[in-house]
């Protein structure tokens, strides 16, 4: 039986992210910073998907998916 691991990482919605930084500040690991001044960014390999972020999240643009390890 093939087992797929799958782990946890936010995602923003972009195209409706007003880069405010709420996210930034809220996360232990430093896993999202504001790109270019327009929009928040996920770095896939430090994000554990804990949740702070979307929770911290003025607009409601984070959310955390399962996606495969």
């Amino acid at each position: 039986m093939n087992t797929v691991k799958k782990r946890r990482r936010a995602f923003v919605d972009q195209t409706l992210c007003v880069a405010c930084g709420c996210c930034v500040k809220v996360c232990p690991l430093k896993a999202i910073e504001i790109f270019k001044g327009i929009m928040a960014q996920v770095h896939e390999d430090k994000c554990v998907g804990c949740g702070r972020c979307a929770k911290e999240c003025p607009a409601s643009v984070i959310d955390i998916r399962e996606v495969q390890a």
